[in-house]
């Protein structure tokens, strides 16, 4: 399945449904996420990533009631979402904006550690053209 496709959402979505170490790290956390994605081959998309009463969910568009938002070129997420260059590098280098509540997003942490096994396994099904 392409990258950001529908398709992608929606198995991404299901894995992260289904995995118990994501479901112990939502019970504690909040947060909405829209992410924006410029310039890829299907032109500028837009999800989402909520985290509410113990799950996580990613959808199209932005997300209601929107904590924080995270805007990145097209390069910048392949590089992210293949593991070849390190978030926090970018975020720093200023190739990820970022606005919005960053404490409720830091607090999340632990969320977004126990998402990358999901991720790993969604990448493998993955082209990124």
């Amino acid at each position: 399945m392409r990258y950001l496709s529908l398709d992608w959402i929606q198995t991404l979505s299901q894995h992260v449904a289904n995995s118990a170490p994501v479901a112990d790290a939502c019970a504690q956390h909040a947060l909405a996420i829209t992410q924006v994605v410029t310039g890829g081959p299907p032109g500028d998309v837009m999800y989402h990533f909520i985290v509410a009463d113990g799950a996580a969910t990613f959808g199209t568009g932005a997300a209601p009631d929107e904590d924080v938002r995270m805007e990145q070129s097209w390069d910048t997420a392949v590089a992210v979402a293949t593991g070849t260059m390190n978030t926090q590098e970018l975020l720093i280098g200023g190739k990820i904006s970022v606005t919005g509540d960053l404490q409720k997003l830091i607090a999340c942490q632990a969320v977004f550690i126990a998402l990358d096994a999901v991720f790993e396994t969604v990448r493998q099904e993955t082209v990124y053209e």
